[in-house]
């Protein structure tokens, strides 16, 4: 299987990548993280099928927090033949998980990155949150210094407004966004992103594309999620929003019956279905949930179908905000 090919944008408009791309968070973002021989089995079966843009953090790991990237480390020294066969894109700018868009924190994660990568630079740096403390064109403005150094190839943003992004683009070409895109996460703002990324020529990384596991219908009691699982704290899995939220979940399964596919493809295809430069960013480590995934990308909705997932989003609206805390005044810088 080859899956169907896009482009980014920026100064990534020519590069291609699958239409559906890979999360490689949950391979070590949790208390019992993945095997290796697991975890490179699926990189392996996403690049050989064209689901080449690889998503990963500077931050994606508990013990430590560099684990994500140290992976990919490993499964580059494992097999050195892959090395240039995918795009890599990844999230830092934090300290202490608040943004700080100073040029000594930006280039300081840039370098940590690359030097965890073990000699497989990074493609594109996208800064995890928009610093609420420093300007947007300001930081912009190191991170193009930065590209131009040769650090990385392209700028990324994450979780961005569409105000901001206009006002990035305005200073450096911005290659991709990334925001949460799902039928339980389509806000306002979601919409004026995609809406604003078409217009300046920015691909959009729906991440969350199946609701952080729940929009599959196999979450059906935060218990089933194991110690240390991150979203037990989010408040869409707590119990007085949980049974809401089911409604939504049962309602997505019925229609992906109905459609003979699996829910987790319905909202993949549904995501990549809002323009050509969406991309939807599900993650697994099982090399058959990502074949699963992948395949979503030759599922064609049709105009009926778009209106009947509209019809389920209204008719059963999200019980909880999608971060609790400090996290959720970091939406939408």
């Amino acid at each position: 299987m080859t899956i169907k090919q896009t482009t980014l944008g920026g100064t990534a408009s020519n590069v291609h990548v699958g239409r559906v791309a890979e999360g490689l968070m949950l391979m070590t973002w949790k208390a019992t993280p993945v095997p290796d021989e697991q975890c490179f089995e699926t990189i392996k079966t996403s690049i050989d099928n064209g689901c080449n843009f690889l998503n990963s953090g500077e931050f994606y790991g508990m013990n430590p927090p560099t684990a994500n990237l140290e992976l990919i480390a490993r499964f580059v020294a494992a097999y050195p033949e892959y090395k240039d066969k995918f795009f890599l894109s990844v999230k830092g700018g934090l300290k202490n998980f608040v943004p700080d868009a100073s040029e000594e924190n930006l280039r300081n994660s840039v370098n940590n990155i690359n030097a965890k990568l073990g000699g497989r630079k990074m493609d594109l740096f996208e800064m995890a949150r928009v610093d609420p403390k420093i300007p947007i064109e300001t930081a912009m403005e190191t991170l193009e210094k930065l590209r131009k150094e040769g650090l990385f190839g392209h700028i990324g943003l994450s979780e961005a407004s569409a105000a901001t992004l206009r006002r990035a683009c305005k200073v450096a070409k911005v290659a991709a966004i990334e925001i949460e895109i799902s039928p339980w996460s389509w806000e306002e703002e979601t919409q004026k992103v995609i809406a604003t990324a078409k217009e300046l020529d920015v691909a959009v990384i729906g991440y969350s594309p199946l609701g952080r596991g729940f929009l599959t219908g196999t979450i059906t009691s935060k218990d089933q999620l194991e110690d240390g699982d991150f979203r037990k704290t989010h408040e869409r899995f707590q119990d007085e929003n949980l049974e809401q939220n089911l409604k939504l979940a049962n309602a997505i399964k019925a229609l992906a019956q109905k459609k003979d596919i699996t829910p987790a493809q319905l909202c993949i295809a549904w995501v990549a279905s809002l323009g050509p430069k969406v991309i939807p960013l599900p993650g697994s480590s099982h090399p058959k949930r990502l074949l699963e995934n992948i395949a979503a990308a030759d599922i064609v909705l049709t105009e009926e179908d778009s209106k009947e997932i509209e019809k389920i989003i209204q008719e059963n609206p999200v019980a909880g905000g999608r971060y609790a805390g400090h996290a959720a005044k970091l939406m939408w810088g």
